[in-house]
């Protein structure tokens, strides 16, 4: 998409150059109005087909509409992508309402709209259109739409055999790894081999690595969900406060165990549409860090408000904090402040 952006630009300031040049009468200068005139048409003529080779050297498609939708001009990469006809209206092949739509918007003054859409034809296409309104007669001596499309399809393939792959691997590390860690609860409840001082000493280091091992795959489980699923839109509202009630008892025993307490701030009405399970991936990564992080006897805070038209939600803890140098960078998956303090206290930086 920034490449896109970035093309798009470029053709917007090259273009909006040679707009400023297109009005030069190149060669004989005549003070004879009708042959100013001839001169004016030819040079125009010539500054439009300079503008339409110019864009057929483009790598993304671009197609050019009237507002009736109808086809103006589609550069070599369009025709490749579809069958294009001339005067053709686009909801022939791009039947996509988002798209029309935006379109329509467009016309109606949205200069610039972004959008990813997926089209159905002879094969499935999931394509990245970004549309711009030309006000200034740049292509045609009237208000068109230019349509800049990217092909998507090989990368979302791409990213569909990366989290296949990732799926089929963690799912086939489950069980040997269950094996494992059943053969080590028989020894766990083996008075005679307790009696050794090796095995007693090795065992506790066993499990726990076999339990970091479990949780680094259950975290590729859900991550390779998550880019599957990552284009769906949830449709579904959440009461975030029940939601938040829910994983904090989850940790009671823990936080027990620990002397920390959970100080709740809570507020009404803490409603958004969004997906549970995701949601609850995300404060309980929160929430479990807070608690890893922190030393016993602290508290841990989280408040829960309306900010405008926002719901906001932060999660205050005492723990050993992240450096400032650190904290842009806290959303980079795999990405870890102290990586030795991670092994030890678990965690993937996945979700």
């Amino acid at each position: 998409m920034e490449l896109l952006t970035i093309i798009l630009l470029v053709i917007i300031v090259l273009l909006t150059y040679l707009l400023l040049k297109k009005e030069k009468v190149l060669g004989i200068k005549t003070e004879t109005k009708d042959n100013n005139d001839q001169i004016k048409v030819v040079e125009n003529k010539d500054y439009r087909k300079n503008i339409y080779d110019l864009l057929n050297y483009i790598p993304e498609g671009i197609i050019i509409l009237d507002k009736g939708k109808k086809i103006l001009f589609s550069n070599n990469s369009a025709n490749k992508l579809f069958q294009i006809k001339l005067d053709e209206n686009i909801s022939g092949f791009l039947r996509n309402p988002d798209l029309l739509s935006s379109i329509d918007k467009s016309f109606e003054g949205n200069n610039i709209s972004d959008l990813e859409i997926e089209i159905r034809n002879q094969a499935v296409q999931r394509l990245n259109i970004t549309i711009y309104l030309d006000q200034n007669n740049l292509f045609f001596d009237e208000v068109c739409c230019v349509l800049f499309i990217r092909d998507l399809t090989e990368f979302h393939k791409f990213q569909q055999l990366k989290s296949d792959f990732v799926a089929n691997v963690s799912h086939e590390l489950r069980t040997p790894l269950q094996s494992i860690k059943m053969g080590l609860e028989t020894f766990e409840n083996n008075s005679d081999l307790k009696k050794n001082s090796e095995v007693t000493n090795l065992l506790p280091v066993m499990s726990s690595q076999s339990e970091r091992m479990e949780n680094l795959i259950r975290d590729l489980l859900s991550l390779s969900k998550i880019e599957l699923q990552e284009h769906i839109r949830p449709t579904h509202e959440i009461d975030l406060i029940e939601l938040i009630d829910y994983v904090i008892k989850t940790y009671e025993k823990i936080i027990s165990k620990n002397n920390i307490s959970i100080k709740f701030n809570k507020t009404d009405n803490f409603k958004i549409i969004g997906d549970r399970d995701k949601l609850i991936e995300i404060f309980t990564n929160l929430i479990d860090n807070s608690i890893k992080y922190s030393d016993k006897n602290k508290e841990i805070t989280i408040t829960a408000k309306k900010d405008g038209e926002f719901n906001t939600v932060s999660v205050a803890d005492q723990g050993i904090g992240i450096p400032k140098e650190s904290i842009h960078r806290i959303t980079e998956r795999f990405f870890t402040v102290d990586p030795s303090k991670s092994r030890s206290v678990g965690g993937t930086v996945l979700v």
